[in-house]
This record gives C-alpha cells, structure tokens and sequence, in this order.
C-alpha cells in the first residue's frame, strides 16, 4: 500500500461567517490535485474555529480572581484573561503548575489550556476556542465536498496536542466524519499466527500527525488530502470515540 500526503495551499486567511467548505473546495481545484474515492480531507483546527466564531478577544473577558492567580504563579507571564478564557473551556482540571494548566475540555480532551490558542489569530488579544461541536464540523465539511467533488471521502479536523511521558507535540484528531476513527484489530492473527486481543489503532490521530509533516504552523497550509489509506467507512461516534472512557483511565 502506498500512501500519499498532499499538501494544499491556497486557503485564504479565514474570517468569522466565511463559507470555509466553498474556500477548502476553491483552494483543491486551484492546486489541480483532484479529489479521489475514500481520500481523506484534513483540516487544522484553527481556520474551522474562525470560520465558526470560535474566538474571544481579550477586550471582552473580565479575568476572576483564580484567574488572577494563576497569572501571579505563572512562569511565562501570561495575562490573567487569557487564563480566564481557559478556565471557561474547562470541565475540569486535571493539573497545575508554575502557570501551566492541563484541564479536561467539555468536549472531553484532556490537553494544555483547553486548547485556546494565542498563535495564528484574527488579530492581537484575539484568542481562538476548539470549535464546539468539531465531529459536526468535520460532517458539514464532508458532505460539502462530497457533492462539490462527487466522491465518497472521509474529513479530519485536527489539533496540536503534546503527550504524557514525551517531548514533542503531534497533530491529532479532534473531529472526524465520513471513516471509523479507529481500526480495532482484535481477533487477527500476528505474523506467527498469535490472536490479537488488545490492538486497536488510533487511525485517525495516525492520519492527523501525517498530514501534519505538510501543515507546519508557519506555512500557511491549513488543508492537506491523505491518499491511499484503506479505511471503514462511517460516522458514528466520530473522533468523540477516542476519548478514553473515565472507568478505562488508569490515570484519572
């Protein structure tokens, strides 16, 4: 099996209201790479947030005092409205220290500052949110692109998350539609013949981080096609399925 990952420039500098399938469509056929049965479309974060109006400006936040103090501890001199917007993602904190804030989203991700971003915004002190709903974003997408391309293809709306017990982040799968984000391997046979009972691959978060070799953050490359891959269709779940449930987490 070959795989290939192609980068797709040419997606404009994404406002609140904007039509963001129409400009992800515009941006595949100006760069003439055609779209192909069961390719996977996938989208950084960001430009669905601002496209959604998932941002906050700083002007508009009133920081409370545990805001407050958070600032005062914290190491990277981060403003206190920034930490208060944090804190309004977060269903709960997971842990804290020197300024830096691992919380569980509502959405149910467990990452740094509920994922609220500084960088890349609509403009100084505008702070840009997970999108609210992003397995919705990815199907609204999906469908679009299906009819303006007339293929059956799978759309992933990806984050940058970094990871327990390593250096380094990776892009990950926050939102999917149109595949099973996972692929469960239980019951197959190894190489020597041996049953699989516990392998079942994130391939989603696969396709996401390889699709993030082409989107690096300075490129301006909001959009990447993943072809070749083989995958079950479907969208039941989406990428909410790979949220390890509270009474399988060993950690929590």
């Amino acid at each position: 099996m070959t795989v290939a990952i192609i980068p797709v420039p040419g997606v404009p500098m994404v406002r609140p209201g904007d039509d963001l399938a129409a400009q992800l469509g515009d941006a595949i056929e100006a760069a003439r790479v055609g779209v192909k049965p069961h390719d996977v479309i996938v989208v950084c974060q960001k430009v669905v947030s601002k496209a959604e109006g998932a941002v906050v400006d700083l002007k508009d936040v009133e920081p409370s005092a545990f805001a407050k103090q958070l600032a005062a501890r914290s190491t990277m001199e981060k403003d206190a409205r920034a930490y208060e917007v944090v804190l309004q993602e977060t269903s709960r904190i997971v842990r804290m220290d020197r300024g830096h804030v691992i919380v569980e989203t509502r959405h149910g991700w467990v990452c740094a500052n509920a994922g609220v971003d500084e960088s890349n915004g609509l403009g100084p002190g505008v702070l840009t949110l997970l999108p609210r709903d992003a397995d919705a974003s990815a199907e609204g997408l999906r469908s679009r692109l299906a009819e303006r391309f007339g293929v059956e293809l799978a759309v992933i709306v990806t984050d940058t998350f970094g990871r327990p017990w390593r250096e380094g982040l990776v892009e990950v799968a926050i939102g999917c539609a149109g595949m099973d984000p996972l692929l469960d391997l239980r019951g197959r046979g190894d190489l020597h013949g041996k049953e699989l009972h516990h392998t079942v691959v994130a391939l989603a978060d696969e396709l996401a981080a390889a699709a993030g070799l082409v989107m690096e953050k300075d490129s301006g490359v909001a959009l990447a096609i993943v072809r070749g891959v083989r995958y079950a269709p479907g969208t039941e779940g989406a990428a909410a399925r790979l949220a390890r449930k509270p009474e399988f987490d060993l950690f929590r």
